[in-house]
């Protein structure tokens, strides 16, 4: 199993100086199996778990056949990669919803400073405002609003300008989708829930569209923690997360 580990991880290593060098950038197809096989001297198989390795990361996308849209292409899609890495971690208890979602607060409440301080076209919002637009409809299905409300926070995110930032926030809303479902799907008064989010996003895009970050930092915290307390808190009369 050792030897297996460190003759997958030649190839790691050096699809990694490559993309450090520029020698690899995204949209380019990695040489196949055979070719890599022969060039770092190690078996098809360890050149195949590698690949399926970076395929897990969301730094390449395989698929069968032959041409150029064939193998595995460099894509460069870190979130896909975080996200399922937390997801699994968060299924083992070992990451807590809670902490995760006191990371959220960390993370959008600056998200919210950094978005309404920006000097932008009218139009960038017009994406989000049709995300508002779209969940404001009240006869509509649960689960779609919940894909529309995790698009929105990572559009706000977006409007930030950190991809760093923006990459983290897909992950973290991605990693604890299942459990928000769960969650919601036990209360009775979803209806009551749904009207008072619609109400908290519109005054979050507000405060980012009037250029204040105060504003925007406050209505992100109360908003993620609200939802947090109401749905999936064991405890809803424990108190709200300290801020830091």
């Amino acid at each position: 199993m050792a030897a297996t580990r460190r003759t997958y991880e030649i190839v790691l290593s050096n699809i990694e100086t490559d993309l450090r060098s520029g020698a690899i950038k995204p949209g380019d197809q990695l040489p196949g199996e055979r070719a890599l096989a022969q060039t770092y001297g190690i078996s098809r198989a360890s050149v195949r778990e590698a690949v399926r390795i970076l395929d897990a990361m969301g730094v390449v996308r395989t698929s069968s056949g032959s041409g150029p849209n064939s193998g595995a292409i460099v894509v460069s899609n870190p979130a896909a990669g975080l996200s399922s890495a937390f997801r699994y971690h968060v299924a083992t208890r070992h990451l807590p919803v809670r902490d995760i979602v006191e990371t959220r607060i960390l993370l959008e409440t600056w998200v919210g400073r950094a978005a309404a301080q920006q000097e932008r076209d009218g139009a960038e919002l017009d994406g989000v405002r049709g995300l508002l637009a779209a969940m404001d409809d009240p006869g509509l299905d649960q689960e779609i609003f919940h894909v529309l409300d995790a698009q929105f926070h990572v559009a706000v995110a977006s409007l930030a300008g950190n991809a760093v930032i923006e990459t983290i926030m897909v992950s973290l809303s991605q990693s604890i989708r299942g459990y928000v479902n769960e969650a919601v799907d036990k209360v009775v008064d979803w209806e009551e829930i749904a009207v008072t989010l619609r109400h908290q996003h519109h005054g979050i895009l507000d405060a980012i569209s009037d250029h204040d970050p105060d504003a925007a930092e406050v209505r992100l915290r109360e908003h993620i923690e609200w939802f947090y307390h109401r749905t999936l808190s064991p405890d809803p009369g424990t108190p709200a997360f300290p801020e830091k």
